[in-house]
């Protein structure tokens, strides 16, 4: 994941990041009334549970696409969103890599009141890098990242939030959205030619232009990357504060008031390749990241694309606390008023 770039060319809006073939399914709908509520003090975010969900994961192995273990987490996650009460969609497709490998790609979709037109996103990825290519061991630079921070830690978190929508629904609907292939970008040790930024949050282009709706409109997103560390600090990442700025300060303003004030800095951070820049180019609605990463000192934490992106990378604290906020701004009352 994450060049860091200087400009928005819009001219990346994904067409090409190849779909060869694409195949939708969708569960059938819950039954029964489930109370709507505008409050989420009715609702307790689990720490043990969303931890849970990310050992659970971490379990499969690195769950990189065309394996048997990206198979098996992805059956896992479509069969807790569908647990929980979700309508789920899963959005597959051949996806072409930076080397032109095909990636068998699957976005899993878990819908909440469908049939709601307002509407909040809620997305991570769940794929895991095929390279530790930032590993200060340069002989582990080929091998797979287990993505128990980078990957695991966002779709945990989301696991639970669902969870806690299933006891009582917001006001609005909810999609989750689990993207793949987010991170298969070109590593610096491939010498071919390739489409740089492009190469990274496949997943999110397929589906930026190809939604599981069509024309598909949210009131705005939440992106979740790397959310699980003893050690995280989130900035206001640069692509949200350009385009989707009156959101980051609604969404930090309610951090703040929480008292979770040192771990949601009121600072700019920097602009990170992330699925929300692709989402909001494609799909035209603000989407703001939530990412550790420190300007000020070693940018992302030193587990990144390393080895040792593992379960000692995971606090059940901060998971405690990025769900709160996010469950909080779920069922705000203003959540449905216009920003």
């Amino acid at each position: 994941m994450r060049r860091f770039i200087i400009s928005l060319s819009l001219s990346a809006l994904f067409m090409c990041a190849c779909s060869m073939q694409t195949n939708t399914e969708k569960n059938t709908p819950a039954t029964g009334k489930q109370e709507k509520t505008n409050d989420s003090r009715a609702l307790t975010f689990d720490a043990d549970s969303a931890y849970h969900f990310v050992e659970k994961q971490v379990s499969f192995g690195p769950r990189i696409p065309n394996t048997p273990e990206h198979t098996a987490c992805g059956d896992y996650l479509t069969f807790k969103l569908k647990e929980y009460g979700a309508i789920v969609t899963e959005q597959r497709a051949d996806l072409k890599a930076y080397d032109n490998t095909i990636l068998k790609a699957r976005n899993i979709i878990g819908s909440f009141l469908p049939e709601a037109p307002e509407r909040i996103l809620l997305c991570a990825h769940w794929d895991t890098r095929p390279y530790s290519d930032n590993d200060p061991d340069p002989s582990n630079h080929h091998q797979p990242v287990m993505g128990a921070n980078d990957g695991a830690s966002g779709v945990g978190v989301l696991l639970e939030i669902a969870r806690q929508l299933q006891k009582k629904l917001p006001a609005v609907g909810v999609d989750i959205i689990f993207f793949d292939a987010e991170d298969h970008g070109a590593p610096y040790f491939y010498k071919g030619v390739n489409n740089g930024e492009e190469t990274w949050c496949l997943g999110s282009q397929y589906w930026a232009a190809n939604p599981h709706t069509p024309d598909y409109k949210a009131k705005f997103g939440i992106l979740l990357d790397m959310v699980g560390s003893p050690t995280a600090t989130f900035y206001k990442e640069g692509y949200s504060m350009q385009m989707a700025p009156l959101i980051v300060e609604k969404i930090w303003k309610e951090a703040i008031s929480m008292g979770k004030g040192g771990l949601f800095v009121n600072g700019t951070g920097g602009t990170i390749t992330d699925d929300h820049l692709f989402v909001m180019r494609g799909r035209a609605f603000p989407c703001i990241d939530i990412i550790d990463f420190n300007p000020h000192t070693t940018g992302f934490g030193s587990y990144w694309h390393t080895i040792n992106d593992t379960m000692e990378e995971i606090d059940r604290e901060t998971l405690k606390s990025v769900g709160e906020v996010v469950l909080s701004v779920i069922y705000s009352k203003q959540s449905s008023k216009k920003e």
